[in-house]
């Protein structure tokens, strides 16, 4: 049937209409807001290219979670900053870590917020690379010894689940293993299965103080040109015990976000990173794009693409538009 018999339009003349027939719906619930915390600060520090977004000591991100939680934001993702940086990131492993004492106190005040926590030493190493340096390059299996242990000691004071974002070969089995061997066998892992070597990762290498000192992160991280590589780091992943999957970055890879959707069963995340969201804040500010309406644009093509779970800065500005 053709115009004028078919007319596509009778299903756009309203707004109710249009959300009757919405193939794909937003929803606060399947959103997760990242979080810095650091030591040697004692309020909230705006971070410069990412509007909005702060850097915050242990009592002021209790706060913010909980805010965060109340607005219907199930979940956060907490990065640590901490005050001293070593070649090895050993300031991840202290019981009373910058991170493993933000998780205790959250949890203390709301156990029902469900907190994720970055396992990886870009931020704690002052070359700023995810693991231990030897002959100039991260070395693989002695990275995985110590991420492991950090992942134990999140998982101690009181991590729903980890997420290891470092992409070494291997690391969510030896995490698997760790853990359930100290008895946190209900400790998930969510795993940053494709991370791209990506130039997305600019305001957040700011927030975290984590840019490589030296070189780059292309022996670790994957090639944006590379697809079907993408699946095998998800199976792979997935054999070693990976509970959720993740896409990292999302918006220039929706492609990656749709295979992956496609071939597996697990729940998928993609994580909407700093650079993405700068862009959306830098046009706002310029007058070039209304923010709330290119936010929600971006974000449902995410979920549009296959999506289950959105990382994203903009979750707690989602939360206020959705429930308005």
């Amino acid at each position: 049937m053709f115009y004028p018999e078919s007319r596509p339009r009778r299903l756009r003349k309203s707004e109710a209409m249009r959300k009757l027939i919405s193939e794909t719906n937003l929803h606060i619930s399947n959103f997760i807001y990242p979080m810095f915390v650091a030591e040697n600060i004692d309020k909230p520090i705006v971070i410069e290219s990412m509007p909005g977004v702060y850097r915050y000591p242990v009592i002021d991100a209790i706060d913010r979670a909980t805010q965060v939680f109340e607005l219907g934001i199930p979940g956060i993702l907490l990065f640590g900053i901490p005050g001293n940086k070593d070649a090895t990131g050993s300031e991840s492993l202290k019981p009373d870590g910058i991170v493993q004492k933000t998780v205790a106190e959250i949890k203390s005040a709301n156990p029902e917020i469900l907190v994720f926590t970055d396992v990886c030493l870009c931020e704690y190493t002052d070359h700023g690379h995810c693991g231990i340096i030897k002959d100039n390059d991260v070395d693989n299996d002695a990275t995985l010894e110590v991420l492991a242990q950090q992942a134990v000691s999140h998982a101690k004071a009181g991590a729903d689940m980890v997420a290891p974002s470092d992409m070494m070969d291997g690391r969510v089995g030896v995490i698997r293993k760790a853990l359930d061997e100290n008895g946190f066998s209900n400790v998930g892992i969510m795993s940053y299965a494709a991370k791209y070597c990506s130039a997305f990762y600019g305001p957040f290498r700011e927030a975290a103080g984590s840019a490589p000192q030296f070189g780059n992160r292309k022996t670790y991280q994957m090639d944006p040109a590379n697809a079907h590589e993408a699946m095998k780091e998800m199976e792979l992943d997935i054999e070693e015990g990976a509970d959720i999957i993740m896409v990292k970055p999302a918006l220039s890879y929706l492609d990656i976000i749709a295979k992956v959707k496609e071939r597996f069963d697990l729940p998928i995340a993609a994580y909407n990173v700093s650079g993405e969201y700068s862009m959306v804040k830098l046009m706002a500010d310029k007058k070039l794009a209304d923010e709330r309406q290119l936010t929600l644009e971006i974000l449902t093509s995410i979920k549009r693409a296959g999506a289950d779970i959105i990382i994203s800065y903009h979750a707690p500005d989602v939360a206020e538009w959705l429930n308005s």
